[in-house]
């Protein structure tokens, strides 16, 4: 009986570490894009609340996909309602974000929302891809 209960117990911690492994593990992102911006080969992945207090991980490819408008292009993600955080790309080219984004005040992010946009100047607002969000497991 013992050893029965023994094992049920074991076999629970296992399949409860596999759930927290899979909470943890990268995931793959939609194509963001609008004119002349994109943001290919996204990934995220949530943090464990004792790593980086528990921020939402995103990785990707920012582009300027518009090679002769010169404009820049932005990644922007917001946690729990803050601000958006801006992530600037370099005009006419590709370039590799990783980023962390967390809120301060609590242990862990449950929520963000992600989007590229292109930035026009200051005369015209700017094109924004529509927002996605993401809800921790």
């Amino acid at each position: 009986m013992r050893k029965l209960a023994t094992a049920a117990v074991a076999a629970g911690l296992f399949f409860g570490g596999m759930g927290v492994a899979a909470a943890d593990s990268w995931h793959n992102v939609a194509l963001f894009k609008t004119t002349g911006a994109r943001f290919a080969e996204g990934r995220y992945k949530w943090e464990p609340a004792e790593v980086q207090q528990g921020a939402f991980h995103i990785t990707g490819k920012l582009r300027d996909v518009g090679l002769d408008d010169n404009h820049n292009v932005y990644l922007q993600v917001k946690v729990h309602g803050y601000g958006w955080n801006r992530f600037d790309g370099v005009q006419k080219k590709t370039v590799w974000i990783d980023k962390l984004v967390h809120d301060g005040a609590s242990r862990y992010t449950n929520t963000a929302e992600v989007r590229v946009c292109q930035n026009r100047g200051s005369l015209h607002p700017d094109n924004c891809s529509p927002t996605k969000h993401f809800k921790r497991p």
